[in-house]
C-alpha cells in the first residue's frame, strides 16, 4: 500500500478565541512544549509514513515555521516523502479561499497525487491523540474497502458536536448524519480517512462540479459515497482522543494530561509526540515554592513561595514570589509578578500579570468558567479579572477603562493594527 498523508491544518477555530487571533488552530500550544498539529504528524512517521501533505489556509505563518523543512519529525526528504505544505494560491484556472475540507484537497489535488500514490490518509490537524494507523490500514485491506473512517465513543451529551455514524454487525456504515441537533447514537467520526486513490479523485472532481454542494466531507462527500453503495467501513478506536475545538476542551485537554495516570501518556517512549522546540536552560525551582501535579517545560522558574497547582507551564514562564498559579495554562514566555492569584486561566505567550492581581476564580458551584488573555497582553497592577472574562491580544495598560473587569467583558487593544 504506497499512502500519502494530508493533514487538513486550516482551521480558522474561532471558539478558540484569543489563542487563533494571531495563529491557526494546528499551530495553537499545547501540554507545554508542543502544538497541536504535532499529535496527527508524530502518528504519521510512527506508523511508518512518511509522505505527508499539510493543507493551510488561516494564518499559516506560525506552522509555516514551525513545521519548517520537517526535520524534528525525520519528514526533511526530497526523494521518499517528506513533508508539503500548500496554501490557497491564484492562477489561471479557477481557484479561490477553500470553500470546505474537500474543496481544500480538490484545489491542490493536482498537485497531491503527483506519485501515484494508491491511498490517502487523510487527517485533521486539530486533535490530540495518539494512534497507530497500522491496524487501521490492516483493517481497510481486509474488507477490501473503498473508504475506512476511524471511529470513537463519546458522551452522548457531546455528540451533537460530530458527525454520526450508523453500523452494521460487519461495520459497514450504513448511514451518516453530520452534526445532528438530536443524535440517535455516541459513535462520531473522528475525521480520519482512509480512501481508495482512485475513489477519492472520482468523488472529489463530481463534488467540485456541483454547485449546490459545500464541497465538505463530513456533509458532502461521505454521505454521496453511503448513497451510492460505495463500501465505507468504521474502524473502531477505543484510545484517548479529543477534538479541541472549544476553549473548555482545550483546558480539560490539559486537565487530562495530570490524571494520574495521565489520559494520554507523554512519556511512551515508543510513541515519541516529535516537535520543533527551542534551547532552554532547565526549569529552575527555589527554595520554598511548591509545585504540584504539574508540568513544567525548560526555562521556567518558580520563585521562593510561589505555588503552581495542576497546571501547565510552557518554556520559559516565570511565577515570582507570593504568586499561586492553579489549574491554568501558561504559555511560552509569560511572566507573573508578586503575588498574584491566577485560577482556571488560559494566557498566551508573553503575557505579563502585574503584581498583586486576581486572574480568575473558581465558583462555588464548581463550574469550569475560564479566563482567557491574549499574545502580548500586559495586565496593569492591582487588576481583577472575574472568571469568564476575556483580555485581546497586544493589550497594554492604558486600554484598561477600570482595573476590574467582569464576567462576560472583552478588553481590547485602542490601538491601530500597524502599531501592534
Amino acid at each position: 500500500m504506497k499512502i500519502r498523508a494530508i493533514i487538513l491544518a486550516g482551521g480558522e477555530g474561532f471558539r478558540l478565541g484569543v489563542l487563533t487571533a494571531k495563529r491557526t488552530k494546528p499551530a495553537v500550544p499545547f501540554a507545554g512544549k508542543y502544538r497541536i498539529i504535532d499529535f496527527p504528524l508524530s502518528n504519521c512517521v510512527n506508523s511508518g509514513i512518511f509522505d505527508v501533505v499539510l493543507v493551510a489556509q488561516y494564518r499559516p505563518q506560525s506552522l509555516i515555521e514551525h513545521i519548517g523543512a520537517g526535520g524534528p519529525w525525520d519528514l526533511n526528504r526530497d526523494f521518499t516523502g517528506g513533508v508539503r505544505i500548500f496554501t490557497p494560491y491564484r492562477g489561471r484556472a479557477k481557484s479561490d479561499w477553500f470553500l470546505g475540507t474537500a474543496d481544500a484537497i480538490q484545489q491542490n489535488f493536482t498537485f497531491i497525487k503527483s506519485g501515484d500514490p494508491d491511498h490517502f490518509l487523510i487527517l485533521s490537524g486539530d486533535h490530540i491523540y495518539a494512534m497507530d494507523y497500522e491496524p487501521m490500514m490492516t483493517f481497510h485491506q481486509d474488507h477490501q474497502a473503498d473508504l475506512t473512517m476511524a471511529t470513537f465513543h463519546v458522551p452522548l451529551a457531546e455528540a451533537s458536536r460530530f458527525g454520526i455514524v450508523g453500523i452494521n454487525e460487519d461495520y459497514r456504515v450504513n448511514s451518516f448524519i453530520e452534526k445532528p441537533a438530536r443524535p440517535a447514537s455516541d459513535l462520531v467520526n473522528m475525521g480520519v480517512y482512509l480512501f481508495r486513490a482512485d475513489i477519492l479523485d472520482h468523488y472529489l472532481w463530481e463534488d467540485s462540479q456541483n454547485h449546490t454542494s459545500s464541497h465538505d466531507f463530513g456533509k458532502d462527500i461521505l454521505p454521496r459515497m453511503i448513497a451510492d453503495g460505495c463500501r465505507v467501513f468504521a474502524f473502531p478506536y477505543s484510545g484517548y482522543w479529543v477534538d479541541v475545538g472549544t476553549i473548555n476542551t482545550y483546558w480539560q485537554a490539559h486537565m487530562d494530561l495530570l490524571n494520574n495516570p495521565p489520559s494520554l501518556d507523554l512519556n511512551n517512549r515508543s510513541w515519541i509526540i516529535h516537535t520543533r522546540t527551542e534551547e532552554r536552560p532547565p526549569v529552575r525551582i527555589f527554595g520554598g515554592a511548591e509545585v504540584v501535579d504539574s508540568l513544567l517545560a525548560d526555562g521556567c522558574v518558580i520563585e521562593p513561595g510561589a505555588r503552581v497547582i495542576r497546571s501547565i507551564l510552557s518554556p520559559g514562564v516565570t511565577v515570582k514570589a507570593g504568586s499561586v498559579v492553579n489549574e491554568s495554562i501558561l504559555l511560552t514566555g509569560a511572566i507573573i509578578e508578586n503575588d498574584v492569584s491566577v485560577q482556571r486561566a488560559i494566557l498566551d505567550k508573553k503575557v505579563v500579570v502585574g503584581s498583586k492581581s486576581r486572574i480568575g476564580d473558581q465558583p462555588a458551584n464548581g463550574k469550569v468558567v475560564l479566563t482567557m488573555v491574549g499574545k502580548n497582553s500586559i495586565i496593569p497592577a492591582n487588576s481583577i479579572l472575574e472568571a469568564g472574562a476575556t483580555v485581546g491580544t497586544d493589550v497594554i495598560p492604558s486600554d484598561f477603562p477600570d482595573l476590574l473587569v467582569k464576567s462576560g467583558a472583552f478588553i481590547q487593544t485602542k490601538r491601530l493594527p500597524n502599531e501592534v
